[in-house]
């Protein structure tokens, strides 16, 4: 079942740089509208119980500290780069034009299958590039295994299959994959010339390198392609 990551050592130092009491720091949260009781602020502390989300962002502005000092690590998950945004699920669900439960589900399953322009106005609203938001689902593997047999390959078996994971146009993908294995075709064409013409090692082992350089930022090449989302500044919702 889903909690709320919290750090009671973390809420208990926050609470003390601000020289509050519990009672003061439920009086305060009452009066950003999430009332609660100071017995249930010290129970936060000791670890017996987990805010919810909405108390957690209240609880973060009383005590003037970021979400994430809260929760006391850096977001890892959608679910928890989406609080570090202090935005719920309902409001961001709205902002994407994507059903609530779709959107939880997509939290829960760490799997991403909206849309490109749902995809576009999630990154914006996390703050995140695509390139983040791919590692976040955990596909960043997955999408250069595509790359290499693509550029190696029949590239257009894979522009489907990529475009599905970066949720992108499909005609950028395939005008990307079909550069990448221009480019790439180019290192064989290269080696093959130097090596009918009986050049000496040094020219094929430059080629080589250079090959072997390109593999190294196959990513990064299809990033530059492909074009990405940079980070956003925070916003408040």
């Amino acid at each position: 079942m889903y909690s709320t990551p919290f750090s009671p050592s973390e809420a208990r130092s926050a609470r003390a740089r601000m020289g509050l009491t519990t009672a003061q720091v439920a009086h305060s949260m009452a009066v950003c509208g999430a009332p609660v009781h100071p017995g249930l602020v010290a129970a936060w502390e000791q670890g017996t119980h987990v805010p919810s989300e909405q108390q957690l962002f209240s609880l973060a502005d009383v005590l003037w500290c970021d979400v994430t000092t809260l929760m006391g690590l850096e977001p890892r998950t959608l679910a928890e780069h989406r609080l570090a945004r202090r935005i719920s699920v309902e409001r961001l669900a709205y902002r994407l034009g994507m059903d609530q439960g779709e959107y939880r589900a997509a939290e829960s399953a760490q799997e991403w299958h909206g849309d490109s322009r749902q995809t576009r106005a999630l990154v914006d609203a996390l703050g995140l590039s695509l390139r983040q938001l791919i590692g976040i689902m955990g596909r960043a593997e997955e999408l250069g295994e595509h790359l290499r047999s693509a550029i190696d390959g029949r590239w257009k078996s894979h522009v489907e299959p990529v475009a599905g994971i970066v949720s992108v146009d499909m005609t950028g993908v395939e005008d990307a994959l079909r550069t990448m294995h221009t480019e790439f075709t180019a290192f064989s064409e290269r080696y093959m010339g130097h090596l009918v013409a009986r050049n000496d090692d040094a020219r094929l082992k430059e080629v080589a390198a250079e090959r072997a350089a390109y593999l190294r930022r196959l990513v990064d090449r299809f990033w530059e392609l492909i074009g990405d989302v940079g980070e956003a500044p925070p916003r408040t919702w």
